[in-house]
């Protein structure tokens, strides 16, 4: 099922979320910095960053990077808090002609929508031909660690089965795993800002933190897919 955004009604639970991962991960890039490297790399004139959030793509780029980058969010609150050119509107009704970007981005937020597949058939339209797409996903198996308290609820995008969503509109993909403790939960506050990050009520997320040990090292697992016009 798809899991329904909050931004505009609870804003600082996302903030919570991307601070947590700021705050304690551990002897890697940040998901972003990673994305960031690639398009450097890949040198693309105009990049859509869709589900952009309050700019953590941007954050991650150099001050003047050599592309254009669009943010797109269906959100108010956090687009308020972009620093770049953005665009409030829906990932399913993308307001751009076809082949307007060279690449397009959606970090974790396909799993927001009941038809992940319309979105990338709006993605793959804009992009120009031979144009590229980075789309990362979640395993239902993330964060095991904390499983005696919390697990993630299957979505209509999640990690298992992005590869071949996406597939099944840009016919040929590449995929990039990650399985790795990427973060250390350093005490029980910082277990029940993770739980509350992920939509578990303050008051349970208290309990459970109280039922693990710390410091608790958490496995990060997901796909970064790739696909090209």
């Amino acid at each position: 099922m798809a899991v329904t955004p909050d931004f505009d009604s609870d804003p600082d639970r996302f903030r919570l979320a991307a601070r947590v991962t700021r705050q304690y991960l551990i002897g890697a890039r940040s998901l972003h910095d990673h994305i960031a490297a690639k398009l450097l790399a890949d040198g693309p004139s105009r990049v859509l960053d869709i589900g952009c959030g309050e700019g953590a793509l941007s954050d991650a780029l150099p001050h003047s990077p050599p592309f254009q980058l669009v943010g797109l969010d269906a959100s108010e609150s956090l687009l308020r808090a972009h620093p770049g050119t953005r665009v409030q509107a829906n990932a399913l009704r993308l307001p751009f002609r076809d082949g307007t970007f060279n690449a397009a981005v959606a970090v974790n937020m396909l799993y927001h929508l009941d038809d992940p597949g319309l979105a990338l058939r709006e993605a793959r339209r804009v992009l120009a031909p031979g144009g590229v797409l980075f789309a990362t996903a979640i395993c239902r198996t993330d964060s095991p660690e904390l499983s005696p308290v919390w697990r993630p609820r299957p979505t209509t995008f999640d990690a298992e089965e992005a590869p071949a969503r996406v597939c099944e509109v840009f016919g040929e993909v590449e995929v990039e795993r990650w399985d790795a403790p990427l973060i250390t939960l350093p005490d029980r506050d910082a277990v029940r800002d993770y739980l509350v990050a992920r939509h578990m009520a303050r008051p349970e997320a208290v309990e459970a933190a109280r039922r693990v040990p710390t410091p608790l090292p958490v496995t990060k697992r997901g796909t970064l897919v790739v696909a090209r016009r």
